[in-house]
């Protein structure tokens, strides 16, 4: 899933951005709300979490330009604005969640897991199909109960195609869930992953749409 950052504060900023990216999530990070609606603009984010206290724009103003173009767009509100009609109108303006800083880096995870379940097709953290299971939570995946060893964009890209299981994702959107903005990509590095991938993991798993991406039949 690819995430949206909007936060002012450098420090937290770049904290939360490296946090999310060993969590699986590509991510990109902003300052303002210019940028932000620049970026979802572009079409470039999945889900936005998204600081209320900016130096151009209140956050706020920022939502209600989301939810006037892009309404189905999830947006997580991270903020320290934590008195009662704060959330109330946050939620009113309509964010799909509100978490007062300071927050438990674990929860804002879980947060996100419960939204990136509703983009894709699986209802809780185990997904399962036939003899592979995934953890979404404990971030590991194992073939018939023998956990197996994936390395970081290994596991993101088994995620995003058992998440979607029943669903064709194109190479586009797989190159985009398994690599943030700016970050060079090889012309042929997706195909590496997923022959890599079909190594560890039943061999009819992993079906290619020639000419269109990959996809796991739903079970």
């Amino acid at each position: 899933m690819r995430l949206l950052l909007v936060e002012d504060d450098i420090a937290l900023r770049n904290g939360l951005q490296q946090a999310l990216t060993v969590q699986g999530f590509a991510v990109n990070a902003v300052g303002n709300g210019q940028q932000a609606l620049a970026v979802v603009r572009a079409g470039d984010c999945d889900t936005v979490i998204l600081d209320l206290g900016l130096p151009d724009m209140d956050g706020l103003a920022v939502l209600k330009q989301l939810r006037q173009k892009w309404p189905r767009l999830p947006v997580l509100i991270l903020t320290a604005r934590d008195g009662l009609d704060d959330r109330i109108k946050g939620l009113d303006f309509g964010a799909d969640d509100y978490l007062v800083k300071p927050f438990a880096a674990p929860e804002l995870f879980a947060r996100l897991r419960v939204i990136e379940r509703r983009l894709g097709t699986a209802s809780s953290h185990l997904i399962r199909c036939g003899e592979v299971e995934l953890d979404s939570s404990a971030m590991h995946a194992s073939v018939g109960g023998d956990i197996i060893s994936l390395s970081r964009r290994e596991y993101v890209l088994l995620k995003e195609l058992m998440e979607s299981a029943g669903r064709i994702k194109t190479r586009e959107q797989l190159e985009a869930s398994l690599y943030s903005w700016g970050e060079e990509v090889a012309s042929n590095a997706l195909e590496v992953h997923i022959s890599n991938l079909r190594k560890k993991l039943p061999s009819d798993l992993i079906r290619t749409v020639r000419g269109v991406g990959y996809s796991i039949s739903r079970p």
